[in-house]
């Protein structure tokens, strides 16, 4: 029995040891696979948080200026009703339907300002290329504003449409 559990323990050993071996071999490639995999895991969790990221900016950045096309049709429509009130005389402008009219051109403008829409003021004060245009007519090296000739607006601090002045 001596003989034969010996001869059964030395394979054992000897399966043993290269069992071991195949192991420790295994987990080498394994740890090593292992690792690309978690590499690429990391890489594609960032791309997508990258991604996440983008992508909230981009709508945020759309729900910002997502009205600025419709304002710019909207805006000549509120021109004209400012500019047909402007043009009645003192008494005309004590009727009924001068009354409700400026009580609408009022609400208009309520609702634009509430959206983020803001008119850029013009008249008394210096000229700035970045919001105004100069009107032909305007003197030339002249630096305040005398007269505006269309109303310029800002939407949420972008210009939408740059005031046409006359500089002196």
């Amino acid at each position: 029995m001596n003989d034969n559990q010996d001869l059964t323990s030395q394979t054992d050993e000897s399966t043993t040891a290269e069992i071991l071996s195949e192991i420790e071999t295994g987990d080498k490639v394994e740890v090593s696979e292992a690792q690309a995999i978690n590499d690429k895991y990391l890489r594609a969790l960032a791309d997508y948080q990258n991604l996440v990221r983008q992508s909230a900016k981009d709508k945020d950045e759309f729900y910002k200026y997502a009205l600025s096309d419709f304002l710019q049709e909207i805006l000549p429509v509120y021109e004209h009703l400012k500019s047909a009130l402007s043009g009645i005389s003192a008494e005309e402008a004590k009727s009924p339907w001068a009354e409700g009219v400026t009580h609408v051109l009022r609400q208009f403008k309520e609702v634009l300002n509430n959206r983020g829409l803001e008119e850029i003021k013009t008249v008394g004060e210096k000229f700035n290329h970045d919001f105004m245009e100069a009107a032909p007519g305007s003197t030339e090296g002249g630096e305040v504003v005398s007269k505006e000739i269309r109303a310029g607006y800002l939407y949420k601090g972008k210009v939408l449409i740059p005031a046409q002045v006359i500089v002196e």
